[in-house]
């Protein structure tokens, strides 16, 4: 048994394991109910199976330069995955969708309710009438009353610099 006929045979291993792991990953996003679920069967064997199919691709190649862009390639996408991953975690959160049945434990409450006492929100903003708690909504008041930047008291100035209807 030669040494080529060996690294062959370990790159089709790591081939089908690598194809193994990512149709796990993709039945898992469909299959599973909610989306912490699918976040997490979406970025965990997704991951491994890039890795061993990644590793094929080098050790098929044989050449051993094509190793620093395939561990770029690897490297960012760990790096990405669960930078993403969590981010459609904390958006779902904050959406309601895992409900309270569905959460042993809800580590986030404490973070959140400390988090809108300490910007000032109120948990009724809605039935008092302010549907941006953030301030990031239209200013109009200030626009209607003919004067600089949104939230300013200044007046416009005259591009022309005629000061005639002061």
């Amino acid at each position: 048994m030669t040494v080529d006929l060996l690294l062959d045979v370990f790159v089709s291993v790591l081939l089908l394991l690598g194809a193994y792991f990512s149709l796990a990953a993709a039945i898992g996003v469909i299959r599973f109910p909610d989306t912490l679920t699918r976040v997490h069967a979406g970025t965990k064997p997704q991951v491994l199976g890039l890795a061993c199919i990644l590793t094929a691709v080098v050790l098929s190649t044989r050449d051993w330069s094509a190793i620093a862009v395939l561990l770029l390639v690897l490297v960012f996408q760990m790096m990405t995955t669960p930078a993403s991953a969590h981010m459609v975690g904390r958006a779902a959160y904050r959406a309601g969708q895992p409900g309270d049945e569905e959460l042993y434990v809800d580590e986030l409450e404490l973070a959140v309710e400390l988090a809108n006492q300490n910007s000032g929100d109120d948990e009724n903003a809605d039935e008092l009438g302010d549907d941006d708690p953030e301030g990031f909504g239209d200013d109009d008041e200030h626009r209607d009353a003919g004067t600089g930047a949104p939230g300013s008291n200044h007046p416009t100035p005259d591009p022309t610099g005629d000061d005639r209807s002061q």
